[in-house]
């Protein structure tokens, strides 16, 4: 909404759509009137090119209708996802979001709370990886991916869930002997669950496996002496790799070629995230899918709900597989 300057006022909009000043305030603020009251004061809204002044509107609902969305950045596929549906959910309630990129920076993340908090938003969304984080509690709050205590819902896909489906997809497709390869934040989340999943899993399926976990501060370069210190005459002693992100996946990819390995022909490889080339195109890699409209939705859902007697601690959402040419299913004759 604009600062009011042409000087129209609502006593104005009332007289030239013949209706009362409190209808007219009603369709402003997005109440329910008669279809033929909210034409009209539309109508006479637009005749009078009558700009709403959000600052003053604020102050009588004390409501801003602005949500922050706290995330690490938008370059990274499914951050870009993320923000793209919340944002989208936020503007069908006739919400606005505001943006703030931390790029990993705890003190940025911080500051940008306390900037929230002073800008009296309605509500905060955030994916965080500052352990320390301190928020009013008279400022709703929906986490993601991570619990961080009493009152804060978190919001995340089932990742424990996602792990055993991609350890039971590789053996189904005939693996026997996988590697497990992380690369991420030693922060206790929710995506830290694959691993377990991903254990149990291969115990249920009898299958055999190695892991190689590293922190994000550590060079990806490690996983390649990892995955050369196990090839045996030109052979990966690996049939099958999961790793946690598509994105190491996507890295992995280049390594296996690097090596002359066919895929999925010579090792088959799952991902996690669900991302796709362009947006809306072909999957990066074999995937277990993160339903990330769901999770925007839910995580609006829960922030703005403002009858819901007693708010979940955590809601996990349901995961699903894709092909992604990685994997060998029947039928798929892809080789990488």
């Amino acid at each position: 909404m604009k600062k009011e300057t042409s000087g129209v006022t609502m006593k104005d909009v009332a007289k030239e759509a013949g209706v009362a000043l409190g209808t007219v305030s009603r369709v402003v603020n997005g109440l329910p009137v008669g279809d033929s009251y909210k034409i009209r004061v539309e109508d006479a809204i637009r005749k009078l090119d009558y700009q709403v002044n959000s600052y003053a509107q604020s102050l009588r609902t004390n409501k801003t209708n602005t949500v922050v969305l706290l995330i690490p950045n938008t370059k990274e596929p499914y951050y870009a996802s993320l923000t793209y549906h919340i944002n989208l959910a936020l503007l069908k309630r006739n919400y606005r979001m505001l943006l703030c990129s931390t790029d990993y920076d705890s003190a940025m993340e911080q500051e940008y709370i306390s900037m929230a908090q002073q800008n009296k938003v309605d509500g905060i969304i955030g994916l965080t990886y500052n352990p320390d984080l301190s928020v009013r509690e008279n400022i709703p709050f929906i986490s993601i991916d991570r619990c961080m205590g009493p009152g804060i819902p978190c919001v995340s896909s089932d990742n424990f869930a996602g792990g055993q489906l991609a350890a039971e997809k590789l053996a189904d497709l005939g693996c026997r002997n996988i590697a497990f390869l992380r690369k991420g934040s030693s922060i206790d989340n929710e995506p830290n669950k694959r691993k377990a999943g991903f254990e149990n899993g291969c115990l249920a399926r009898g299958l055999h496996y190695e892991m190689k976990i590293m922190n994000d501060d550590e060079p990806y370069e490690e996983f390649e002496k990892f995955l050369e210190e196990h090839m045996i005459d030109g052979r990966l002693a690996f049939d099958g790799i999961f790793c946690v992100t598509d994105g190491l996946a996507y890295f992995i990819l280049k390594i296996l070629h690097r090596l002359g390995l066919q895929i999925p022909k010579d090792v088959q490889l799952i991902g996690f995230d669900g991302i796709r080339f362009f947006g809306d195109k072909e999957y990066v890699c074999s995937t277990i899918v993160q339903p990330v409209e769901e999770i925007a939705r839910m995580c609006v859902s829960l922030l703005l709900e403002e009858n819901m007697p007693e708010k979940p601690s955590l809601v996990c959402l349901p995961v699903s597989y894709a092909c992604g040419g990685t994997t060998a299913e029947q039928g798929n004759g892809n080789s990488l």
